[in-house]
């Protein structure tokens, strides 16, 4: 994901929640001719969709809710400004539902409720 951030792209990555990884592989392989992947890390796995050209997303398993509740996951662009654009977020009555926290290779996000009720992320390639 780190890759990908720049002044011009304002949406980075995506998360798609799902409640079977494989079926969701299958149709996101073939409706989008792409190649994801299947990935495990601690605690679980995730189906990588190919970004080698563009922007990206992953497959999350999301057993604990329907995915059609829980919706897309929505990564914006706060590359080197990410504790800022929290705290400005907070300011402007979003809560925060997970800190500035490292995603490992892939820098670090924080998730929060906007002002509209919408659930969504932040990404920076640095914990500033």
């Amino acid at each position: 994901m780190s890759d990908f951030n720049s002044e011009r792209n304002r949406v980075v990555w995506v998360d798609v929640p799902v409640q079977d990884l494989d079926r969701a592989l299958a149709f996101y392989r073939a409706v989008l001719a792409n190649n994801a992947t299947k990935q495990e890390y601690p605690g679980g796995e995730f189906g990588l969709l190919d970004h080698e050209n563009g922007n990206g997303g992953c497959l999350v398993k999301n057993a604990g809710e329907a995915s059609t509740t829980a919706g897309l996951l929505v990564y914006f662009n706060a590359d080197g400004r990410i504790r800022d654009a929290v705290a400005q977020a907070e300011q402007l009555g979003a809560k925060i539902v997970e800190p500035v926290n490292s995603i490992g290779p892939h820098g670090y996000r924080a998730v929060l409720i906007d002002s509209e009720g919408n659930k969504i992320a932040l990404h920076s390639n640095s914990d500033q």
